[in-house]
């Protein structure tokens, strides 16, 4: 099974954790605060390898997480940074929000990165907090916790030439013929069940990359047979072959018929330059279909070839006029720079709401509740801080005029509190 769509969970690291420690050592009466601050989290990142080429490596494995920073010690000791943690894919693949389905990122070329979940920064430790004011704090922070989410990638195979047509065309065999892979061939339709990549060699040393899809049938734009779940694979291709069944009943029709689903599927595609090829040459009907092909597509001033891929007949001219036809061609098109990079949503970090939950109230804002998973509320000052935070930021007076009474509920992320005057 060709595996070409996946569904991951990725988390960056959580910041390390503060430390509240003082300096205690001979001769230095007034040591004061030494705690460190933690070390941040590591980044997630997807990474391509030219060594893959599907995604069937996230079929056992879904989550990955980054190394969380290293805790802050005494003698104003930083935490360790967190271990970025790579993820391999292959070339092709796009990255979307699961959530969104926002477009992230287009991975083409190799060694190409994008940051997919960037790790939280560390909490600080007592030192950080030191001031003429208060010159011995117990107060240090938790780490942030690491971005999270779950993305959605889809691979679209890179190839230069893409081989089209009905089922049974011959495109498997074609492949074959015209290069080192092994599809599996039969006589039957719907052999191929999943894309198929060959390296082409023309005259020794000039090369190219082809693949075949499975055959496709009136209506696969709307999900008829199988060819439909791979037409993303010739997206990328900039030439393709149109291989006509030299013994269907009507290879014209069929010609028509795979080029309204083409347009149907992507106007873009649709718009892709053609070679069309009448297969089968060795059989009578196909030789009595070749002069109206011919006539039809000369009319059209579209290449047309007629071939044998089991005799091997008229292939080797069809590879050397592809070959030349590619390079009239205009390489690829890159991706959007805006694509290369992740960048999280902007959004005013102080702004928040105040819902009204069945149990008790929810505040959400991205400021708020970072405050609130970053206070460690076992220590007073830390406590008392984050009481004069929210009191600063209006989230008190907001829920004083939302009806919050004593005893009430108040979730802040991950956090639960009782509301107290």
């Amino acid at each position: 099974m060709f595996f070409d769509e996946a569904k991951i969970y990725v988390k960056g690291g959580d910041g390390g954790d503060g430390c509240v420690a003082f300096r205690r050592e001979k001769y230095v009466p007034f040591g004061g605060p030494s705690g460190g601050s933690g070390g941040p989290g590591g980044n997630v990142y997807l990474v391509v390898d030219r060594n893959l080429n599907t995604l069937v490596h996230f079929k056992k494995r879904v989550h990955f997480k980054a190394q969380r920073g290293g805790r802050g010690s005494g003698k104003n000791q930083q935490g360790k940074k967190g271990q970025d943690l790579l993820i391999p894919v292959p070339p092709g693949t796009m990255v979307y929000d699961a959530e969104s389905g926002e477009l992230l990122a287009d991975l083409t070329e190799e060694g190409q990165r994008v940051l997919v979940a960037k790790g939280g920064r560390g909490g600080r430790g007592n030192a950080a907090f030191a001031s003429p004011t208060n010159q011995a704090p117990r107060l240090a922070e938790h780490g942030e916790p690491g971005q999270e989410r779950w993305l959605r990638l889809e691979l679209k195979l890179i190839a230069d030439v893409g081989v089209i047509g009905m089922p049974n065309a011959g495109k498997s065999t074609l492949l074959s013929v015209v290069s080192a892979a092994r599809p599996k061939i039969a006589d039957y339709p719907f052999t191929t069940l999943q894309p198929n990549l060959g390296v082409v060699t023309v005259d020794d040393y000039h090369t190219f990359v082809m693949a075949d899809v499975p055959g496709l049938i009136e209506g696969a734009s709307e999900g008829v047979g199988l060819g439909h779940q791979f037409l993303r694979h010739v997206e990328r291709t900039r030439l393709l072959i149109h291989l006509l069944d030299g013994a269907s009943a009507d290879p014209l029709a069929d010609y028509e018929a795979i080029n309204r689903e083409l347009a149907l599927f992507s106007e873009r595609l649709a718009r892709r330059p053609q070679i069309v090829v009448l297969n089968k040459m060795d059989l009578p009907d196909a030789q009595a279909w070749w002069p109206l092909v011919r006539e039809t597509m000369e009319e059209q001033n579209i290449p047309v070839y007629a071939i044998s891929a089991v005799s091997r007949e008229g292939v080797r001219e069809l590879m050397q006029r592809t070959y030349t036809l590619l390079q009239t061609l205009p390489p690829p098109e890159p991706a959007p720079a805006e694509m290369a990079v992740f960048r999280p949503a902007e959004e005013d970090e102080d702004v928040f709401t105040v819902e009204r939950e069945e149990d008790g109230w929810r505040v959400r804002g991205v400021r708020v509740e970072r405050i609130a998973a970053m206070t460690p509320f076992t220590l007073p000052e830390a406590a008392a801080r984050f009481q004069r935070q929210l009191r600063a930021m209006g989230v008190e007076a907001a829920l004083e005029e939302a009806g919050v009474r004593p005893g009430d509920l108040v979730r802040i992320g991950e956090m639960e509190l009782e509301w107290r005057y």
